[in-house]
């Protein structure tokens, strides 16, 4: 094992260990049945989950392999969990019965926070890496902060990635489309960004049942709007009655009430 790998290793199964330690089983049930999760749950929140790796990377100088390695090594984290009496307070542990083996979804999590902590080792070259994820994510808890806020930032200082936001957009699977709208919102919503590529994207998924689409549509229209409400008033007026009354609710949050009420009466 090389010495990037042993290090990962040893940085994976700590913060595996103080997941599992700092979750309830309570909890743990709550979020699988909020999530429709067919993973492990440990029971752990976001602000926690966050502060363990956090606390990790503050006491290690990983480079880029070592990043990617502890990555894919909490990705990939495996947990047995006995779901079928769930107490609440207790701590979750291996069963004797009815065991559940699957992915921890806070080891998935963390692996995410661990990217989006190291951006800046972080390219191109990790695309491939980076679509892996999102396809096997399969929930918006964890599609949502790798499109927004790992893939999105990496894409807009980076034209590498042009080519592959341009074949998710049309992919069958509606996750890995909704990662092409959602790698828009930070720059779009911090008044930056390639609103032409976003608006080409959402003009071709516009007529979408999915509700996952809908509303990430509707969702970066509307950061959008908070710094430049007037270009997406002018782009949504024409194709109001193509759009869904998700998508619509979000996007008229910023917009002044002149424009607001001009959108919905169309629509309607």
């Amino acid at each position: 094992m090389t010495s990037a790998a042993s290090t990962a290793h040893s940085f994976a199964e700590a913060i595996d260990r103080q997941l599992r330690e700092g979750g309830t089983a309570v909890r743990a049930q709550k979020e699988r049945e909020y999530l429709k999760s067919d993973l492990v749950h440990y029971g752990v929140g976001v602000p926690a989950t966050r502060a363990v790796v956090r606390d990790a990377l503050r006491s290690a100088d990983l480079d880029h392999d070592a990043i990617i390695e502890l990555a894919e090594l909490l990705w990939d984290t495996e947990a047995t969990i006995d779901t079928s009496n769930l107490e609440a307070g207790k701590k979750p542990s291996p069963p004797e019965s009815h065991p559940h083996r699957a992915p921890a979804y806070e080891c998935r999590s963390a692996a995410t926070m661990v990217l989006v902590q190291s951006m800046d080792h972080l390219g191109v070259g990790d695309s491939s890496f980076l679509e892996r994820l999102l396809r096997e994510s399969r929930t918006w808890a964890l599609v949502d902060p790798l499109a927004g806020d790992v893939v999105g930032p990496l894409s807009e200082h980076d034209g590498g990635f042009d080519q592959a936001l341009d074949r998710w957009a049309t992919d069958e699977d509606f996750w890995i489309r909704r990662a092409a709208l959602l790698a828009h919102l930070r720059p779009l919503r911090e008044g930056r960004g390639d609103f032409d590529r976003f608006a080409r994207f959402a003009d071709a998924m516009l007529d979408e049942k999915e509700f996952f689409i809908r509303k990430a549509i509707g969702w970066v229209l509307r950061d959008a709007a908070r710094k430049r409400p007037d270009m997406v008033f002018d782009w949504m007026l024409p194709r109001s009655k193509r759009a869904s009354g998700v998508t619509l609710r979000e996007v008229v949050k910023y917009l002044s009430p002149g424009q607001r009420e001009e959108l919905l009466t169309r629509w309607r």
